[in-house]
Parts: structure tokens; sequence; C-alpha cells
């Protein structure tokens, strides 16, 4: 079993930048990798970043040029760094890791493991 904790959400100004965190637990199998989701109150959950084994990367349109994610693979670990931030971009973020597999339903992919969340409040 793989436990995922994230770390560094917190309160920000618009224009503000935070870096939240993800750490695995234990090893994770397959070649899926990552990932990033939030969900805003009221809206459906989005996908925000994904990271592979091998580091390609893939971002929502919405955060597309100002967050980065990154990964330690030795520390089991990765990384999303939120800069330019916008009160649209409130949420809670929760980090998903492990074999993924896509939901047509969703309409995005779903990891096997996901971390209990961090509030982000962007304010105006």
């Amino acid at each position: 079993q793989v436990r995922l904790m994230e770390s560094g959400g917190g309160s920000v100004q618009a224009g503000g930048s935070l870096k939240l965190s993800c750490t695995a637990s234990g090893r994770i199998s397959g070649s899926c990798g990552m990932a990033w989701y939030r969900q805003a109150p009221g809206k459906e959950r989005e996908l925000v970043s994904t990271i592979d084994t091998v580091g390609t990367t893939t971002y929502g349109d919405s955060v597309k040029g100002r967050f980065t994610v990154s990964q330690d693979n030795a520390k089991n670990t990765q990384y999303l760094q939120m800069n330019s931030l916008k009160t649209d971009d409130t949420a809670v973020y929760y980090c998903a890791a492990g074999p993924c597999y896509y939901d047509d339903v969703a309409g995005m992919y779903e990891y096997q493991y996901r971390g209990q969340g961090t509030q982000v409040t962007v304010s105006s």
C-alpha cells in the first residue's frame, strides 16, 4: 500500500506563489508516475498536471505557463510550483500516483493512489 502525503498549501494573495510537495511512502509501480488534481467547491475535479517516471509532463489548460511540476525520484516526491496565482486557483489540491488508466466517463486519467489533499486559497 502506497500512502501519499501532501504539504505546502496555504493562503496567498493573487499574483503570489506557492509550492506543493507530495511524498509517496512506498515504491510506485508502473510508468504513469504522479499527478496533481484539484477540486473547488461546486466545481468538477480538474487534472492539474502529470509527470511520468521519465519526467514527461502535461498540464491542464488553465495552469499552463504558470505551474511547473517536477520530481525527485530518490525521494519519491513530486513538487508543484504555482506562480501568478489567481483566485480561480482556489481549491483542494490532491496528489495521485501509481498505475493509471483512462476513465472515459471522467475524461481523464485516474491513478490508483490518492492523498488527503491540501487547501490552496488565493485571495484578491
